[in-house]
């Protein structure tokens, strides 16, 4: 049946405007700068020079998301860490999301990256990092006052299955209910193995074993007798956090940790001001000024 050309045309122009609402609604990806490099480690620019040159305005920070720095490589990823402030210590949950840079197709193995470095007897063949984000790992949990964090867990079934569990370990209550908060660590401000000109926030479990509620089992897997774990994070903006892991001192990987009522409440107040709370050191050179949104 042919419909009437005005019914036509009206449905055509509602088509648009769905079209063109969809456009509006749809958030802009943020504009920042990047100093130039190829492959060749000798043609990377120095991070205080990138720091100085390509400062990044509050209002582009508040634009910047998980899927976001998905689309970046790791280059990029680093300019961007080497250029935000560590922030306050965070308290509460976040969720967190294990970052693959462009380029990297995240099936690389644990095993792959801890080698067989000494004292290691950890039964990691087939574990997939990409895995581990998936279907293990959901985020923190900080205890700013205790200077402790934790890991939440939902499902431990692929740990169990290549052997690095046995048993149920015991679960906490956080937010009103029971869940395993797993591998503790300690907080504290300290030297970024990235970029020392400033502290970031440090997640320490090389002495996760001193923490009370360490359970042995499977805890002792990110301490000093398994892949030995240091984490560090600097703030994106409140509430929003890009980390790099280590494992003995060799990078493994980046995440985010997100925390939404706080990055809703703080926002506005931060893209006018881009002000941050600073309780690690900040170093010496000073972050070059930008212009915050007015």
């Amino acid at each position: 049946m042919k419909l009437p050309q005005a019914l036509t045309l009206r449905a055509g122009t509602l088509a648009l405007a769905i079209i063109a609402l969809a456009s509006c609604n749809k958030q802009q990806p943020p504009t920042i700068g990047f100093a130039p490099y190829d492959k060749g480690y000798q043609s990377k620019m120095d991070l205080a020079q990138v720091d100085y040159r390509y400062p990044i305005a509050p209002a582009e920070l508040a634009k910047i998301t998980p899927d976001y720095l998905a689309t970046l490589d790791q280059e990029q990823l680093d300019q961007i860490y080497a250029r935000l402030p560590a922030g306050p210590i965070p308290d509460g949950a976040f969720d967190g999301r294990i970052l693959l840079p462009r380029g990297s197709s995240g099936q690389f193995r644990l095993s792959e990256i801890v080698g067989g470095f000494a004292g290691t007897a950890l039964q990691i063949k087939g574990l997939v990092v990409e895995d581990i984000g998936e279907v293990l790992w959901r985020g923190k949990v900080f205890y700013r006052d205790e200077r402790v964090l934790r890991n939440r867990i939902d499902d431990l079934s692929l740990l169990k299955k290549v052997g690095l569990v046995e048993g149920e370990p015991k679960k906490m209550s956080y937010g009103g209910k029971e869940t395993w908060l797993l591998f503790p660590a300690k907080l504290y401000c300290g030297q970024s193995l990235l970029d020392a000109r400033r502290e970031s926030i440090i997640i320490d479990y090389l002495f996760t074993d001193e923490i009370a509620g360490y359970q042995e089992n499977p805890d002792y897997l990110a301490g000093r007798r398994g892949l030995r774990v240091r984490d560090e994070i600097r703030m994106i903006r409140p509430g929003f956090y890009l980390g790099r892991a280590y494992l003995d001192r060799g990078f493994a990987l980046n995440f985010t940790l997100y925390d939404k009522a706080t990055d809703e409440k703080a926002r506005e107040d931060f893209i006018k001001t881009g002000k941050v709370q600073e309780e690690c050191w900040p170093g010496t050179q000073g972050r070059a000024p930008v212009a915050a949104s007015s």
